[in-house]
């Protein structure tokens, strides 16, 4: 199956979660002998429209992502032309992509598949571009039930949405050795959403007991964190490691007893789960706009709370539990299921594609529509 992936910015760019699970999905599907084929803006040095990067080879788009949405959804169509796809794949950072991306697949009858992985502000759902965004591709696939919902209230039949989660190297987690880093470990971007200072704030309520922590991750919030940390006089059992590659993580995962999730935004708690893999008893704290909850819902060594006390005594109840070397119960994460469900998906785009096909003035009228409000967006 050749896969063309759609996406301005791409973790060559800047590592977010968008880009970091598109490039996670396109890697896969090489190593699994697909052709893949990434249309973004261009990342690498020289004139030429494509590189090669781990069996996945970058189109040229635009020159640069310079965020300008107008000009890379203008040269879309032509960058798809060129790759041929059987299946497009477009990320719905901007919808505007979206329905630029739409236009091509309904000339190249090849089906349009959108990897919806974060909610989009307040603000932009009364967007009617966010709307089109969700109604107009064959299947949209979201990493959770919570963002699920999100694209659903956009105007998407709920056949049409597709949860399929972060994938994980189980093999790599089996793997790993464990180093005694702390009891208690936390890892995560350290932007507004994180909201450390939960953690923070029970920890210290259990300053009377013998624990140490460490936070991994890096963001604009650190020193705002840090400052808490010597307020809350806990400064000499919390420890921040900033950013750490992933061998690193799993090692501290391994040698910690317990894993907490307290961020108000996740799409998807890719790191909870690997800790949680690993063995950590988990303790998450229930936000609407966060998923991490969705997790542990059948998990016995983990808690969800609703309050500042609740996280207090789930933290006590799970350092209490046994210590475990992995946990067999998120198998069903590993890569290779995940890159089975997106190849399970685009045969069902290409199915409910094919039962549009007959009705040809349904196509036109989507290639219409789809290139109407392109145009009306960009002139």
């Amino acid at each position: 199956m050749r896969v063309a992936f759609v996406s301005e910015t791409v973790a060559q760019h800047r590592e977010t979660g968008v880009t970091r699970r598109l490039r996670r999905t396109a890697e896969g599907l090489a190593r699994r002998n697909h052709d893949v084929v990434v249309c973004c803006a261009q990342w690498w040095e020289g004139d030429h429209e494509t590189f090669e990067q781990n069996d996945v080879t970058y189109r040229r788009v635009t020159e640069e992502a310079s965020g300008e949405s107008r000009r890379f959804a203008l040269a879309l169509p032509g960058a798809l032309r060129a790759a041929d796809p059987d299946v497009i794949q477009a990320t719905a950072a901007v919808p505007v992509h979206v329905l630029a991306a739409k236009a091509a697949s309904v000339f190249l009858r090849a089906p349009l598949v959108v990897d919806w992985y974060e909610s989009p502000d307040a603000g932009d759902a009364n967007d009617p571009t966010w709307r089109l965004a969700a109604t107009l591709p064959d299947l949209v696939l979201a990493p959770s039930e919570t963002v699920k919902t999100r694209v659903r209230e956009l105007g998407a039949d709920g056949e049409a949405v597709r949860v399929v989660p972060n994938g994980v190297d189980l093999d790599a987690i089996r793997a790993a050795e464990p180093r005694d880093v702390a009891d208690v470990v936390y890892s995560r971007h350290l932007d507004e959403d994180a909201n450390l200072e939960s953690l923070l704030l029970a920890l210290a309520e259990l300053r009377d007991r013998d624990w140490s922590a460490v936070v991994i991750g890096d963001g604009p919030e650190r020193d705002t964190y840090e400052r808490q940390v010597r307020d809350l006089r806990i400064d000499d059992r919390v420890t921040f490691v900033g950013d750490r590659p992933l061998d690193d993580r799993l090692a501290a995962f391994k040698g910690a007893h317990v894993y907490a999730q307290t961020a108000r935004r996740e799409a998807f708690p890719t790191d909870m789960l690997r800790a949680l893999a690993c063995g950590c008893a988990g303790v998450v704290e229930y936000h609407v706009g966060s998923s991490a909850h969705e997790l542990v819902e059948q998990e016995e060594r983990a808690f969800r709370t609703t309050s500042e006390q609740e996280l207090t005594d789930a933290l006590v109840a799970a350092a209490d539990m046994e210590r475990l070397d992995g946990n067999e119960n998120f198998a069903e994460y590993d890569e290779r299921e995940v890159l089975e469900t997106y190849l399970d998906a685009y045969r069902d785009a290409e199915e409910r594609m094919s039962w549009v096909e007959p009705a040809a003035v349904a196509g036109v009228v989507l290639a219409v529509v789809a290139l109407v409000v392109l145009l009306v967006v960009l002139l």
